[in-house]
């Protein structure tokens, strides 16, 4: 398959840099494989922000980000399109693997990319969690991101079915790490209430988006991300930083579109 120049730039941009590393010291990367909620963005699509974007605010600089995440993609395409084979061609061992998907695997009306939460959404999850295991890596499974719902009474609703419960099974099964993000981000949600929640979503004079995040709604997810890496002993105690600490907006920034 070939890659549009777009594809092209986000692998050159999905890798976060590494400054001021010690000689000799090891470096490790963590992966992230997801859809359009954790991807980056670019200038066109301002102020639209994934959560991967700002992931790297919160570990120390030994750990690099790759964002791998693509918009629209669902377990099932991101694998058919061979971007699974792609990131386990660079991936080595001790980095990481984080998995987030469920938003498109829900669209039952496109077979390109619907899985259903207890069959094939939980056979393609475990393609991840083998490829990561084969190449000596850490797979990570998270649930998917709650999108901003809320009923008649104020109160956040899970939008996304059988799929976060189906991701709690496999990774118990397959004795994997869970980061309950949509637990969390529900809950989030729940406290800011219906009006708050809209300063963390992509809401412009021209746009309602209740699924994608603009730069303190990322931060908030991406701390979220952060602190369940943590809980769960994924990475070093001292690779998380920042955990209480105020992130600017500024410092997020959405690369030129090509």
């Amino acid at each position: 398959m070939s890659l549009t120049r777009r594809q092209v730039a986000a692998a050159a941009v999905g890798v976060v840099p590494i400054v001021g590393r010690s000689p000799g010291k090891t470096q490790r990367t963590l992966y992230i494989a997801g859809d359009s909620t954790a991807a980056q963005k670019y200038a066109d699509a301002a102020p639209e922000t994934g959560w991967g974007t700002a992931l790297p605010f919160f570990l120390r600089k030994d750990v690099a980000v790759s964002n791998q995440a693509v918009n629209g993609r669902s377990s099932k395409s991101f694998v058919d399109e061979g971007r699974l084979d792609a990131l386990l061609g660079t991936i080595r061992p001790h980095d990481l693997l984080v998995v987030q998907f469920a938003h498109n695997d829900e669209k039952s009306e496109d077979p390109t990319r619907y899985t259903e939460p207890w069959t094939t959404y939980q056979d393609h999850l475990r393609l991840y969690i083998e490829g990561a295991r084969a190449h000596g890596a850490r797979p990570v499974l998270a649930t998917p991101v709650e999108r901003r719902r809320f009923d008649a009474d104020g109160n956040a609703v899970p939008t996304h079915g059988d799929y976060p419960a189906a991701m709690r099974a496999l990774a118990r099964q397959e004795r994997v790490a869970l980061l309950d993000i949509e637990a969390l981000s529900l809950a989030l949600w729940q406290s800011l209430g219906v009006e708050a929640t809209k300063t963390y979503f992509n809401w412009t004079e021209t746009e309602q988006d209740n699924t994608h995040f603009n730069p303190p709604g990322a931060i908030a997810v991406a701390r979220l991300v952060a602190q369940e890496l943590l809980r769960t002993r994924v990475p070093a105690r001292h690779e998380v930083i920042r955990l209480h600490e105020d992130i600017p907006t500024s410092w997020i920034t959405w690369p030129p579109a090509s």
